[in-house]
């Protein structure tokens, strides 16, 4: 309860940490990102895709955690920019896989190195064992939100 016995301590929630967290790490992604013509949803379909060519546009939304309609208006961007490429033709039921091209893959690997200079700036402060228990820890709390337990 916070002080006034109104509702949660914000100063002592773990989730409201993780959300001011999670926040601030998407505006320092945004201010590197953006002199690259980029946006974090922009540059996280660009990585799903290296890392998993031929993915759908429902499949890339949910990496990116948007909708499959911002999805489908960002890849027709990326399409349309020379980014990205998909078949004219769903080769099986609707989905249309996307691709990187070797312009999306240039562009990747700039600001992969951006994103990269952010996480090293977040994590400037802790030795690898703090870095190794982050990881560990976080990883457990969204097992156990995903799980329901």
């Amino acid at each position: 309860m916070s002080q006034d016995g109104t509702g949660v301590d914000l100063d002592r929630s773990l989730g409201y940490l993780l959300k001011e967290a999670s926040s601030a790490l998407r505006i320092a992604m945004e201010e590197v990102l953006r002199p690259l013509g980029m946006s974090v949803t922009h540059y996280s379909c660009l990585e799903l895709l290296a890392q998993r060519p031929g993915l759908s546009n429902s499949e890339l939304a949910r990496g990116a955690f948007v909708t499959r309609q911002s999805m489908n208006v960002l890849l027709q961007a990326l399409e349309r920019d020379g980014y990205v490429t998909r078949p004219a033709a769903a080769p099986v039921g609707k989905a249309l896989p996307a691709r990187l091209t070797p312009r999306g893959r240039r562009s990747l690997a700039k600001a992969s190195a951006a994103v990269r200079s952010v996480e090293v700036r977040m994590l400037a402060g802790m030795t690898e064992a703090d870095r190794s228990e982050a990881f560990r820890l976080l990883r457990s709390m969204v097992h156990s939100l995903r799980d329901g337990s």
